[in-house]
């Protein structure tokens, strides 16, 4: 079984789908329970996806062994400037290599929309994704945003 990660339209049925699981496990890991629909709905309008599509972002989906199993998003905050937003694998495929397969791809798009530094923010509680940033380059900076939802900001220069 193995990742394969291809641009996709954000406003599809596909990329809803997998942005409904990232909200809802993000929203019920800061609350410490289950979500319920109209707290993930609610978390999903307050931060639209819209930013994430040609020309300024991209939308990834990520399937293993051909079923969408994760997702990340890639736009232009200024130029040369990117940022990473909705990095997510489901919760019983984390392991399996697709972190390292999406944050490759999304790396790439990033570098053909002209960017030569990838910016993100994440929150203390989401501990995967802090690791699997510095895993992979990404050097803790200071604060680039004042948004209510971020802990750490991390920043990695392409090559």
């Amino acid at each position: 079984m193995t990742w394969a990660v291809a641009s996709a339209p954000v406003g599809g049925a596909e990329a809803e789908g997998i942005l409904l699981a990232y909200y809802a496990d993000i929203v019920g890991r800061y609350y410490r329970r289950v979500a319920t629909r109209d707290e993930v709905r609610a978390a999903m309008a307050a931060e639209p996806s819209a930013g994430l599509t040609p020309p300024e972002g991209r939308f990834l989906l990520g399937r293993y062994d051909g079923e969408v199993a994760g997702c990340v998003g890639v736009r232009l905050l200024e130029p040369g400037m990117g940022e990473l937003a909705r990095v997510y694998v489901r919760p019983e495929l984390r392991g399996t290599g697709g972190g390292a397969a999406l944050l490759g791809a999304a790396e790439a798009a990033a570098r053909e929309l002209g960017a030569t530094v990838l910016r993100l923010d994440t929150r203390a509680d989401l501990v995967e994704a802090r690791a699997l940033y510095a895993a992979h380059g990404y050097q803790e900076i200071p604060a680039y945003h004042d948004g209510p939802y971020a802990d750490h900001f991390f920043e990695k220069a392409l090559r």
